[in-house]
Formats: structure tokens, C-alpha cells, sequence
């Protein structure tokens, strides 16, 4: 990513570690944190972005953020004991983290008494945000009952997809990965759920992807190169930042509906017709409300 005029990147003073905030205007940040023995500043950056183009396409004002602890495994509890220690200073106050990988949620316990988001997006957000991706699939495809599903599983939301998939009408297929780790990206079926990794689709394997509607569970699965192929193809991919926001119905705002399948439907209703495809309509939706109150970021979340 190139940096972008509203991009802020923090140095951490206790620990060796950072946080990213998308746009310096926002009166509050939301995002996770990491760790790992080097986390990239770059990919940070991206993660942020696409979190702002999350809560900007359901009008919130709110920046993407996403941190980051650079530890070795024997020093990372000290490590992320010093981060959070920080974070929870007058510096930090309207930057709101939760755990991403390598961190667990105790690890952030201290920050929890002043965030803004209640309990139940906490206890309730894997689930929600599976209702939101079982609804964005079925909004897109026109319904499950009949359609073939593969779905890469790597978390504990994914792992309530399958059954979710089952409940709505779909038959899941589960190739065995044992042989070929793409098996679940290349699978014979109707719709692909998938999210592990930014990039996950690139230029490479587009070719080998099967599937004619691609629900992602994850930040920014396919790359710009993947869509434009995807595009000439007439294979639609749904934008993430909206496919994976059922948990914003734990956390309502003016109105905004409290059923996870009902928002994020309703928002992928809202773009399923857009000329330019689904992905690229819901960034100028949410570049629309930004410009209403915020710089808008150069370079949109899209791999």
C-alpha cells in the first residue's frame, strides 16, 4: 500500500511493536492486533483500510486500525503485557483493539472497561458474523436450498459455517485437502467460502477456481488481478467488508437492524445490481460516506 495522507503508523515506546490508524479525523478506531516474530507494517495497513471501508459502508464514522507485537515465543507474554499497558494510556483512548493472532483476549483485558462495543459483540460475534456470511451467500445466489458449497475452515467462526450452510438449504462438499491444499479454492461447486489469508486468490490460481460466486470470510481474499479474471469470467465476488460484518448487529447504531442475516443481506441486496460488480460498488458506497466527513483514503481494500 502506498502511504495515504490519512494513514498514522504509532511506534510503540514499551515494547517492540506498532499501531496503524487509517484516518487521523475519526473519532474513534477500531481494529485488531497480532503477533508473531515480525509482523508487517504493510500488511497492517491494509487490514486497517479495510476496516474502514467496513464501517463507512454502514455510515459509521469510525478508522480502521490494526496493531501489532513483534516478540519471539519466549518473550511475547512480557511483550504483549507491555503493549497493553501502553494502549491503555490517555495516547490510545479512542483506539479500540481485540485479539487477532497470537494474541488471546485476556492478553487485552485491561482495554475492555473502556471500550464502546457491549458484551454482546464480544460473546456472540463468531456466530454473528457466520449468520452474516450464510445470508451474503444466499441474498447473492438467490437462495441455498440446492447449491454446492466448499468452505475453507481455519478459526472458530469458520468452523460454524458448515452446519449454518446445512441448515440453509446448501449441500456442503469438504474435499480432502490431505492431497491438494488448494482442494477446497479449486472444488466443483457453486459457492466458495474463503478468507484465511489476504491474497489468498491471486493471478496464479484464479484459472483453477471452479465456483461462480466467492463469499469471503476474511479480509481481502482475492487480488485486484483475480477480480479483473474473475470479472472476464463472470464470476462475482462479494466484498468482505460487508460479508463479514454481521457482528455490527451486536453493536447498533441509529436504527441499524440488531439481526445479523438481515443486515448484512440487506447490504448485499443494496449492491448486487451495481454495474461495476459488487466489490467495486460497495468501496464507492462507502468512499461516498467517507467523502461526507473524511478525507478518503487513497488505495481501496482489495488485494
Amino acid at each position: 500500500m502506498r502511504d495515504s495522507p490519512t494513514v498514522t503508523t504509532h511506534k510503540l515506546t514499551s515494547t517492540d511493536g506498532f499501531v496503524v490508524l487509517d484516518l487521523d479525523d475519526a473519532p474513534m478506531a477500531i481494529g485488531i492486533v497480532r503477533s508473531a516474530p515480525k509482523v508487517l507494517v504493510d500488511g497492517a495497513k491494509w487490514l486497517a483500510r479495510s476496516e474502514t471501508y467496513r464501517y463507512a459502508f454502514f455510515d459509521r464514522k469510525v478508522s480502521g486500525a490494526s496493531a501489532a507485537v513483534n516478540a519471539p515465543v519466549d518473550a511475547k507474554a512480557e511483550a504483549i503485557a507491555a503493549f497493553a499497558t501502553e494502549l491503555a494510556g490517555d495516547a490510545f483512548s479512542t483506539v479500540h483493539l481485540s485479539a487477532g493472532r497470537g494474541i488471546s483476549p485476556d492478553d487485552l483485558a485491561e482495554l475492555r472497561s473502556r471500550d464502546p462495543r457491549p458484551e454482546s459483540w464480544w460473546s456472540e460475534r463468531d456466530a454473528l458474523t457466520a449468520a452474516g456470511i450464510v445470508a451474503a451467500a444466499g441474498q447473492a445466489a438467490g437462495g441455498l436450498s440446492g447449491r454446492t458449497v466448499a468452505i475453507e475452515t481455519f478459526d472458530a467462526m469458520t468452523s460454524l459455517l458448515p452446519e449454518m450452510f446445512r441448515v440453509a438449504g446448501a449441500t456442503v462438499i469438504e474435499p480432502d485437502v490431505s492431497e491438494d491444499a488448494n482442494a477446497v479454492l479449486h472444488a466443483d461447486v457453486d459457492v466458495l467460502v474463503a478468507g484465511s489469508k489476504v491474497g489468498l486468490i491471486g493471478d496464479a490460481n484464479a484459472s483453477n477456481v471452479v465456483a461462480r460466486l466467492i463469499v469471503p470470510s476474511g479480509p481481502m481474499p482475492v487480488t485486484a488481478k483475480a477480480l479483473a479474471a474473475f470479472g472476464r469470467r463472470e464470476v462475482t465476488v462479494l466484498p468482505d467488508f460487508v460479508t463479514t460484518s454481521g457482528h455490527l448487529a451486536a453493536w447498533p447504531v441509529d436504527g441499524s437492524s440488531t439481526d445479523a442475516a438481515e443486515l448484512v443481506g440487506a447490504a448485499i441486496s443494496q449492491v448486487m445490481t451495481h454495474e461495476k460488480g459488487p466489490l467495486l460498488g460497495a468501496c464507492e458506497i462507502a468512499e461516498a460516506f467517507l467523502g461526507t466527513w473524511a478525507t478518503v483514503p487513497f488505495g481501496r481494500p482489495i488485494a
